[in-house]
C-alpha cells in the first residue's frame, strides 16, 4: 500500500506533500502485515496518539534536533559521520520511519528497526573537539538524544493538538517511550515529564553553543522544500524555535518569545494541519496499523 495510490481526490496531493516534506518514500505495506500484532506499544498507548499528529511531529522533530546539537559529543558523532548539510531531509526521513516502526509497526518490524540502529551506532566512534572519545551507542549519549526527542514531541503535541493530554497521560507517554529508549541502550530513563525535564537540565554543564551547533541550526532553518511547501515550513520552523526549552533559548541567545507571534504560528499550523490530519486519520500509518491490530 502506497500513499500515492489512495483513491480520495485529495489523497495523492496530500501524500506527495507529506513525502516531499519528510523526505520519506518508504512503503506502508509492512504496517499492514502480521494481523493482530499490537507491536511494542499497542493501539491503546499514548504514543500512538501523539505520534499520529503529523505537524506536531514535524515541529517536535526539528526542535529536538536543535536541542540535541547543543551536546558537543553527540554533535561530533553527527558532524564526523554524516553529510548533514546535503542530507538533512533524508536523515530526518529515516528518523521518522524509525519512530513509525517502533510506535506502529508489528513486533518483528519494530525490533528489526531497533537492531539496525544499534548496529549502526556501534560503528560510529571518534573524538570530539576537546579530545574526548565518543561512541554513538554510549548509554549517556543515547539517553541525551532520547530525552531531547521525547520532550520535544510531547511539547509540540500539547501545543498544537486540539485535545492536549492530561498530566497523567503525559507521564504515561514518557513511561512508554522509555521502553524504546532502553532497547536502544539508554539507561536510567525517567518515566515522568518532571523527571525528563530534570534530567535534561542536568546536562547543561556539558552543553555548548559554538560554531558547529550554529551551523546545525542554520541548516535546519534552511530546510529544503518546494515553493508550494515554503509557507507551511516557515510556520513549522518558527514553532520549532518557539517550543525550545527556556534554557536552550538562553544558551543560543534567542531572547524571549513574543507571545502574539507564538500564538499566530500555533493557529496557522492548526489550520494547515486539519486537512492533512483528516487524510492521515483514514489512510496514514496509524490508521493502517490499527486495522492490522483489529483484523
Amino acid at each position: 500500500m502506497n500513499l500515492l495510490s489512495l483513491s480520495d481526490p485529495l489523497g495523492p496531493l496530500i501524500a506527495r506533500r507529506i513525502q516531499e516534506l519528510t523526505g520519506s518514500s518508504a512503503s506502508l505495506e509492512p504496517f499492514a502485515q502480521a494481523q493482530g500484532d499490537p507491536g511494542l506499544l499497542g493501539p491503546h498507548s499514548v504514543a500512538w496518539r501523539v505520534h499520529a499528529h503529523f505537524t506536531a511531529m514535524m515541529v517536535g522533530g526539528l526542535s529536538s534536533l536543535l536541542v540535541q546539537s547543543l551536546h558537543p559529543r553527540a554533535l561530533a558523532a553527527v558532524w564526523d559521520h554524516s553529510d548533514f548539510q546535503q542530507q538533512l531531509k533524508p536523515r530526518l526521513g529515516r528518523t521518522a520511519y524509525f519512530v513509525a516502526c517502533t510506535t506502529y509497526g508489528p513486533t518483528e518490524l519494530a525490533l528489526a528497526a531497533i537492531d539496525r540502529v544499534n548496529r549502526i551506532h556501534a560503528q560510529i566512534k571518534g573524538h570530539d573537539r576537546q579530545g574526548l572519545p565518543y561512541v554513538a551507542n554510549e548509554p549517556d549519549l543515547i539517553r541525551w538524544v532520547h530525552l531531547a526527542e521525547v520532550q520535544a514531541f510531547l511539547i509540540a503535541y500539547q501545543h498544537l493538538s486540539p485535545s492536549p493530554l492530561r498530566p497523567s497521560a503525559c507521564d504515561q507517554y514518557m513511561a512508554e517511550m522509555s521502553r524504546i529508549g532502553h532497547r536502544l541502550g539508554a539507561q536510567d530513563l525517567p518515566t515522568t515529564c518532571a523527571g525528563v525535564d530534570d534530567a535534561l537540565e542536568a546536562y547543561q554543564p556539558e552543553l555548548a553553543w559554538d560554531d558547529r551547533s550554529r551551523e546545525i541550526w542554520r541548516v535546519v532553518q534552511a530546510y529544503p522544500v518546494e515553493p508550494l511547501d515554503r509557507p507551511f515550513m516557515q510556520w513549522v520552523l518558527g514553532a520549532a524555535l518557539d517550543l525550545l526549552p527556556p534554557w536552550a533559548r538562553t544558551l543560543a541567545d534567542l531572547g524571549p518569545r513574543v507571545p502574539w507571534q507564538v500564538q499566530a504560528r500555533r493557529r496557522a499550523l492548526q489550520a494547515l494541519n486539519w486537512p492533512i490530519q483528516r487524510h492521515l486519520d483514514q489512510h496514514g500509518i496509524a490508521a493502517i496499523s490499527r486495522r492490522r491490530f483489529e483484523a
